[in-house]
């Protein structure tokens, strides 16, 4: 009866408390955890640094991915001239890479370290980071200036 009693109460608390989205992190929480990337690069604020830009890069990758395949998924049905538009641009992600569509390309495989450089920079940019409250603004507009997709002639 006590163990109903636990449960009962642990349920209608978790029932009752505010459930929130997961909080985004600010371009000064980054700023201050990418501050120490020079000094410690092996440092707890440096990693997770790091780590926040590649993830940041692999979300990038897998939903771009996910978004591909979902689209080739549909096209057994019956296309309208968008859905025709889209599948015919397919092409253009295998040729220039699985974050085509998010505006930005790799490419050739780029160690972390250079891409957190330039992340780095754009932190400590007070233009760039004044106009970019949330840090994945800022990381994602770095990537876009730094490794913007090549097209090919009159595109």
């Amino acid at each position: 009866m006590k163990f109903m009693l636990t449960s009962i109460t642990v349920l209608s608390v978790l029932l009752t408390t505010n459930v929130r989205a997961v909080e985004a992190l600010s371009t000064s929480e980054l700023a201050d955890h990418c501050s120490h990337y020079e000094k410690q690069p092996q440092g707890v604020d440096a990693v997770f640094c790091v780590r926040y830009i590649q993830g940041f890069i692999d979300g990038a990758v897998a939903t771009d991915e996910r978004v591909v395949s979902n689209i080739v998924s549909d096209k057994d049905k019956e296309e309208t001239f968008s859905e025709r538009a889209m599948r015919t641009r397919l092409g253009k992600m295998k040729m220039y890479g699985s974050t085509y569509y998010a505006d930005f390309c790799l490419g050739e495989p780029i160690q972390l370290k250079e891409i957190a450089a330039k992340v780095i920079t754009d932190l400590t940019n007070d233009e760039i980071t004044s106009k970019q409250p949330l840090a994945r603004d800022v990381v994602y507009q770095t990537l876009r200036a730094n490794y913007p997709c090549k097209t090919k002639p009159g595109q």
